[in-house]
């Protein structure tokens, strides 16, 4: 360790004004208060850097010596009790993982190189937001935090369904999520982010704009926890015997492809199933067709790291897969549900410190946060340094060591003796399979300063926008809009319309337009000016990589009395053939005869089951049951919500009359609506949902879609 100690009197000056105070990192500084008030510690210190946390050296470790990062860590992680702070709302299941490509060549770790073996896994999904009692379908990030219990110990990923996340530096955790969260003196709103808090804090930090893309984007609405991505967020290290360090990230791959809802319907779902996503998962497995993902990996040396466009320690930027491929070296199925959600989910503590020898960190400073911040979380929220004896979080190997008492303890070393080093005897380290550092050469001044490679905010964001399908992109902006449009204030709408303008002129546009702004706002100053020359990347789009299957997915069949029972049980033939799910909706919940007199037993009502539950729809009616729901609100709904939403659509000639008094004449027919005929159809019917949705039809009949493609098209 070399050099002062101090501040960073450089890139860390302090301007007037938000529009100008942007240091060598693109950091903003904070203003002086208004009345004079100085931040201080608990302690009434006062405070000199409330942005960035110590540091050895710009890009090195940070350093416990920072008492104003770990005090305020501290206190962020105590708020709340017993519910978790953030990732209250999850839902957890167990799996097991099986490698199927040895990783040896850069890891010892056990897990990573021994093909075959099988790992017992957990897994809990979660939305970051709201509380406990919010719902599924919120416009949120998605948590994703695995836990294999590996030979050598517990391993956790705490993942996210992005890849990125809205700050560089752990010290801010605290402030973002405070702005996210109900505001503290209405307590609303629950589970969203639409308001002037999390706007405004936004809008002071340059570094979140890529985050935003992704969080306004349809990743943030997804349709099952089935169909998501996970993601490790940060830059990790493989370890191999001899000490060499190789960088890793981690992605987890669905192997029924992505699929994300409309907003609109993810609305209409939080009305009709607050527990959607819980449900699906839990049917999915009780089922038997228990979803799996692949494990993979993008590694990458230092020599890359060097040369790569952006810092691999700012958690603000991804890697694209074009650049580095994610190698698929095994898989994991979740296949079993809880035996209890109290013992399991709530009581499963995820710590991104928790790794087994061979895998190690890097110096990003939100990671060294974490690893801080997570143990810290667990001792306050399970009640006690003992909360590794509860058995979902206990190692499926054997613990030895001298750690005694405390509340709850449920085992103790046995005998007399208690420490270590003893001649008696007892565990001892062991320097060969023990877990080892990575030998890091860090030197540096200690300073609390952001490291100018972290300074660019907005070409990842272009990059992410611009990889998009126009339908996408149409999406960004009518959730932009929606969001600010509940802020209150109209100098934080312009504030982030002018944040836009440095990721898109044609998006900052749109967003200006539909929020009646009378002028674009001049762009926000940028630390560092956007590229434009990053290439699209497939892989950041939902659409361009659709799966092209139902299977997984979930018809809803709309039956009434006299319906054909030929074409019934033909539809439900060929989507067990997918395999994917059916249910049948009837006009009574016992359920609907068919015209050879079997009856079928109705899953949902009609009144509690929407369309909005359903991948596509098939309407099978008899022609007095079409004329009766034909003069029915909620069957209407179910057929308009079904066309709104894009979604296809399969009906017998006698449906034709609800079609059409639910809005849908014959001229509005596209390739989406597609008639059954006879029970030869089915088949047909099946294969044609593959694409899952009719992008076009919402261009059609979005009130916002005339102004989207005029900006687009020019």
């Amino acid at each position: 360790m070399t050099g002062t100690i101090g501040k960073d009197t450089g890139a860390q000056s302090h301007a007037q004004t938000f529009e100008t105070q942007t240091g060598e990192g693109g950091e903003l500084h904070q203003l002086p208060g208004k009345d004079g008030q100085v931040l201080t510690t608990q302690q009434g210190v006062p405070v000199s850097d409330d942005q960035n946390s110590l540091k050895l050296g710009e890009r090195g470790p940070t350093l416990l010596e920072d008492f104003h990062l770990r005090e305020k860590i501290f206190h962020f992680d105590h708020e709340r009790i017993p519910e978790r702070v953030v990732h209250a709302r999850g839902f957890g299941v167990h799996g097991t993982f099986t490698l199927d490509e040895s990783l040896a060549e850069f890891t010892t770790a056990k897990v990573l190189t021994e093909v075959g073996e099988k790992t017992p896994m957990f897994v809990r999904f979660s939305t970051v937001a709201g509380n406990k009692g919010s719902f599924d379908l919120a416009r949120d990030v998605r948590g994703f935090a695995a836990k294999f219990y590996t030979k050598e110990g517990n391993w956790d990923i705490v993942a996210n369904n992005i890849p990125v996340f809205f700050i560089q530096d752990a010290i801010k955790f605290p402030d973002l999520v405070h702005a996210a969260k109900q505001e503290p003196d209405r307590g609303f709103p629950q589970a969203q982010t639409a308001h002037d808090n999390f706007w405004d804090f936004i809008g002071l930090t340059p570094e979140s704009m890529h985050m935003i893309m992704w969080v306004m984007s349809d990743r943030a609405i997804p349709r099952s926890f089935r169909f998501m991505e996970g993601f490790g967020v940060h830059t990790f290290r493989l370890i191999d015997a001899e000490g060499k360090g190789t960088f890793v990230k981690f992605h987890f791959k669905p192997k029924l492809g992505l699929q994300s809802v409309m907003w609109n319907e993810a609305v209409k779902i939080n009305g009709a199933d607050p527990d959607f996503h819980r449900r699906d998962l839990w049917d999915a497995i009780t089922m038997g067709t228990p979803p799996e993902w692949d494990l993979g990996v993008q590694i990458f040396d230092d020599a890359f790291a060097d040369e790569f466009e952006f810092d691999v320690l700012d958690a603000t930027k991804i890697i694209p897969e074009e650049q580095v491929p994610v190698r698929r070296i095994g898989s994991f199925v979740l296949d079993r549900v809880v035996d209890n959600f109290f013992a399991e989910t709530e009581q499963v503590a995820f710590c991104t410190q928790n790794v087994v020898p061979g895998i190690g960190f890097s110096n990003d400073p939100l990671l060294q946060g974490r690893n801080f911040s997570y143990l810290d979380t667990q001792l306050k929220r399970l009640g006690s340094p003992n909360f590794t004896h509860i058995p979902i979080n206990a190692p499926k190997v054997e613990v030895q060591n001298f750690q005694q008492d405390g509340h709850m303890a449920m085992r103790n070393p046995k005998g007399r003796v208690n420490y270590e080093p003893n001649s008696w005897g007892g565990p001892r380290a062991d320097p060969q399979s023990g877990y080892r550092h990575f030998p890091a050469q860090d030197s540096g001044r200690k300073a609390q300063v952001r490291s100018a490679t972290f300074a660019d905010h907005y070409s990842q964001a272009r990059q992410f926008f611009i990889s998009q399908t126009p339908i996408e992109q149409k999406h960004i902006g009518d959730a932009l809009v929606f969001e600010l449009s509940k802020c209150e204030r109209i100098d934080i709408r312009e504030r982030i319309v002018s944040h836009l303008r440095n990721i898109d002129e044609t998006l900052a546009t749109v967003v200006a337009g539909g929020l009646g702004l009378p002028a674009l706002p001049e762009a926000f100053p940028a630390a560092v000016p956007t590229r434009t020359d990053l290439p699209p990347s497939e892989a950041l789009s939902i659409i361009a990589r659709g799966p092209q299957s139902f299977a997984g997915r979930k018809l809803g069949i709309l039956v009434t009395d006299g319906a054909s029972a030929s074409l019934v049980k033909a539809l439900v033939a060929a989507v067990e053939k997918q395999p994917a799910i059916y249910e049948f909706v009837t006009p009574k919940i016992a359920g609907a005869t068919l015209d050879d007199g079997t009856m079928v037993e109705g899953k949902q009502k009609i009144d509690g089951g929407p369309s909005v539950l359903y991948d596509a729809v098939a309407l099978v009616l008899s022609e007095d049951g079409a004329a009766m729901l034909a003069e029915d609100k909620t069957a209407k709904d179910f057929v308009s919500d079904a066309f709104g939403h894009g979604k296809f659509i399969g009906y017998t000639a006698e449906a034709l009359p609800l079609l059409e008094r639910a809005g849908i004449a014959s001229a509005d027919h596209d390739e989406g609506l597609i008639a059954l005929e006879k029970a030869g159809d089915a088949t047909a019917f099946l294969k044609a949902l593959a694409p899952l949705r009719v992008w076009d039809r919402e261009l059609k009949i979005d009130l916002d879609a005339a102004g989207f493609l005029e900006a687009t098209q020019g």
